[in-house]
Order: C-alpha cells, then structure tokens, then sequence
C-alpha cells in the first residue's frame, strides 16, 4: 500500500485491516456495499440469482478449509443491503473468531456440532435503532424482521460464493448472550462454510399447496 491505514477509522474490535493488506482489500474493507456495486462480477461467484436460491441447501458437515477474507466481506456486505423498517437497521452482527467461543455456543445451541464451523455470525435485533413512532411491541417486530432478513441475505450470498451454510433457530438465548458479551437478543446464528459433499437441489411443495389466491369477494 502506498499510504498507511488510518486508525482513527471506526473499524469494529478483532476485524481492523492490516498494514499488509493490499490496496484492493482495503478498498473493500473501507466501503463493502459500495465496492460490491462497482465490482466485475467475480468468476468464482453466481450471479443467477434464481439458481442461487434454488441450489442452496443447508449443510451439516463441513470442511476445516477456512473461508476466504473476501467472501467474508462480500457476506457481511450482504447483510447490509437487507431492506429494513424506516431503512434503520435495527439489528447487529456478531462474528465469531475463535474456536472457544464456537464451542461454548455449540453447547448454547442444544450441543449442535455443526454450529463449530468457519465462519459463525450470531445476527440480533436491536430495536433501539428503529427510530419511528410506533409501540415498542411494533418497534420490537419491526427489530426481528430486520435481523432475519439480513441473515437471509447474507445465507444467500455464501451460497452464491460457493459456500454452504446452516440456519441455528434452537439455542438458549441468555446463555449466547452471555457468550458474546451482550444484552441484545439474538434471533439467529448462520454457520457457513465448505461442505464436505455438495448435496443436490431438494424438491419444494407445489405451487397449488403454496399460494392462496384472494379475489374480489361477492
């Protein structure tokens, strides 16, 4: 890099880039949603949507291989694009770097081992961010939807980057809480890596036992 990274940016603790970072790294680091947008779409990504959506499948085996500090970047960024109430994001993200911490909420999540793998993120509401003026139990389900969509869309994009991933809805709250050092209820942990053995498209209901047509009543 021909200039040294500035520190009185706001990085988040544990995810601060480093000196030897190139400058294209940096460039991602310093603005995801914005790079993502300029960016030639990448070789090693789909970019059809409707495959993406129809190919992903949650995965319980995983490999050690580690995930890719870019695609990291690209879920992360992901999450960010998530449409939510009053566009104010009432919902944090908690990335989880180190392996006690894994297995501390491996045993949070009723001793699913699966939730160990390379990239963990624990996604929950914050509903103090949700700044308009309705009934805190309204804020509250505004706050819910807001963190279920961003780990939504972070699932798909690991998919997209040829990742897999599993969806932790079974877990005792107070004790993840505790694990990652917080008073912000957590709605959902997605556990994302390289499957083991990539499993095929499964077969979904049909359109007749899904959608209800409402009509113009008599």
């Amino acid at each position: 890099m021909d200039k040294k990274i500035d520190t009185r940016r706001s990085w988040p603790k544990g995810y601060e880039p480093k000196e030897d970072d190139t400058g294209e790294e940096l460039s991602d680091r310093l603005g995801l949603l914005e790079t993502i947008l300029k960016a030639k779409p990448e070789k090693k990504a789909s970019t059809d949507i409707f495959k993406v959506m129809a190919t992903r499948r949650s995965t319980r085996k995983f490999s050690k291989n580690p995930v890719e500090k870019w695609k990291i970047d690209k879920i992360l960024a992901a999450a960010d694009t998530a449409p939510t109430a009053g566009n104010f994001q009432g919902f944090e993200i908690f990335y989880i770097s180190d392996k006690e911490t894994k297995e501390k909420l491996v045993k949070a999540s009723n001793n699913q081992p699966y939730v160990n793998t390379p990239l963990v993120l624990v996604f929950c509401m914050n509903p103090s961010r949700v700044k308009l003026d309705f009934s805190p139990k309204v804020i509250m389900k505004f706050s819910i939807q807001d963190a279920t969509l961003a780990a939504a869309y972070s699932q798909l994009a690991a998919s997209a980057l040829g990742l897999s991933s599993i969806w932790i809805g079974m877990f005792d709250e107070e004790k993840v809480k505790e694990i990652i050092g917080t008073e912000l209820r957590p709605t959902s942990i997605l556990c994302i890596g390289y499957p083991i053995k990539k499993r095929p498209a499964k077969l979904r209901r049909q359109l007749k036992e899904l959608i209800h047509v409402v009509g113009k009543k008599d």
